[in-house]
């Protein structure tokens, strides 16, 4: 019995290494449930095309002892893998996928401290890979730095991805959204990817509700076309943050004159770049900004703004907010 059971592994385990995937076959992502039963992941790796014998695969995985082994999570799988390699990279959990996400609004040095929270990808390593900047335009995108560039989303990822595989990734979701469309509209406003980037960072800066963000867009191209000076408080925050490397959630009066091309209190139009990371919302309020008078606008209550036409509303608004009438009337 032990030798027909030997005889029965070794002859497994050649067929199930027969054949194996070519050097392009297309990748699948697969989610192995937790407590799923073998004859399961078997039928699910041969519906994704990845497994061609999904009969060895269950007799490989039985003799082995290891048809209760196999990992839970999501797997990015060659088509056409052979029964033992899937049979060791389940068991082993190798190329399991996690979730890695960068909400809107983080700066480079944010994405790099979730890199290290969520992958175990060190700060300094994920920083080190987006100093090259010649991989920056060689992706299709522009700008002195990746800031903004490192586009806000869940990535599907495996667990060992390198920094610059995750550096590059997100530089690609980037500039996927340059859609004809959206570039149609960008030349229409005689504006740079980088130029609607860096408006878009500042919206995202400025805005905590959604509807919001059309409307503090159109203030600020309103201010651009009269050639006012943005006076943008994210701006302030990240020049003094790039240069302490701290971020003061409150301005003082005296942080205002602090010395940055971000500042854009002491230099008008746009600064060099951006100033974090915006997501789609951002960008496309700023493509399709609203139409409005407003020049000014003012922190108000439940976390949206007091717009304002002239300078004088704009004092009055303020007054209102600080001394607490709520809501603040709207200034038309």
């Amino acid at each position: 019995r032990l030798m027909r059971a030997r005889l029965a592994l070794a002859l497994a385990a050649t067929l199930a290494a027969c054949g194996g995937p070519a050097p392009d076959a297309p990748l699948e992502q697969v989610t192995i449930p937790p407590g799923a039963s073998l004859r399961a992941i078997s039928e699910s790796l041969a519906v994704h095309q990845v497994l061609e014998h999904p009969t060895w695969f269950r007799i490989l995985a039985r003799l082995k002892g290891a048809d209760r082994s196999a990992q839970a999570g999501i797997y990015e799988l060659r088509h056409g893998e052979t029964a033992s390699t899937l049979l060791r990279i389940l068991t082993e959990g190798r190329g399991k996928l996690v979730r890695f996400t960068a909400p809107e609004g983080e700066t480079l040095r944010g994405v790099a401290e979730l890199a290290e929270a969520q992958l175990g990808i060190s700060a300094d390593s994920f920083l080190a890979a987006t100093r090259d900047t010649a991989r920056l335009r060689a992706a299709g995108a522009e700008g002195p730095s990746y800031e903004g560039w490192l586009h806000p989303d869940t990535y599907l990822v495996p667990l060992t991805i390198v920094p610059e595989d995750l550096v590059d990734l997100m530089v690609r979701q980037a500039v996927s959204l340059w859609t004809p469309e959206r570039e149609a509209r960008r030349d229409s406003m005689k504006l740079t990817r980088l130029e609607v980037l860096t408006l878009a960072s500042i919206v995202e800066g400025e805005a905590l509700v959604d509807d919001e963000r059309p409307v503090i867009a159109g203030v600020y191209l309103n201010r651009l076309r009269l050639r006012m000076a943005l006076q943008a408080d994210p701006t302030v925050q990240y020049g003094m943050e790039l240069a302490t490397g701290t971020r003061k959630s409150r301005l003082l009066t005296k942080d205002y004159k602090f010395p940055s091309p971000y500042n854009t209190y002491l230099n008008p139009g746009l600064p060099p770049g951006p100033i974090n990371s915006p997501g789609t919302a951002s960008i496309d309020a700023v493509l399709n900004p609203a139409s409005v008078p407003y020049l000014f606008f003012v922190a108000g209550p439940d976390r949206r703004h007091v717009f304002s036409r002239t300078y004088r509303e704009h004092l009055t608004a303020i007054r209102r907010v600080r001394e607490g009438v709520l809501p603040p009337p709207e200034i038309n």
